[in-house]
């Protein structure tokens, strides 16, 4: 139990933070979800294409803290490898 002020305003600030951070963070597993499925389906083009949707929401979840940049960066790079494997 906070017993300061300051601690009980950090404690309103932190709810708050977790509330929007679920949200992106649901909203970053969608979109690789959409480009796993596609990569499963072996839809070559399809899985491009949720690559290409994917990409700017995993490296905006970097930018917010939802996610680390290099852990961001490792996915993208994943996941185009993975799309590419597709063609060869």
């Amino acid at each position: 139990m906070p017993n300061t002020p300051s601690a009980r305003k950090a404690t309103r600030k932190i709810a708050r933070r977790t509330e929007i951070n679920k949200g992106r963070r649901s909203k970053l597993r969608s979109y690789v979800r959409k480009v796993e499925e596609a990569i499963a389906s072996g839809d070559r083009a399809q899985a491009l294409a949720a690559l290409k949707e994917a990409e700017p929401v995993i490296m905006r979840s970097a930018q917010k803290g939802v996610v680390h940049k290099n852990a961001a960066s490792r996915k993208v790079s994943r996941l185009t490898h993975r799309v590419a494997q597709l063609g060869a």
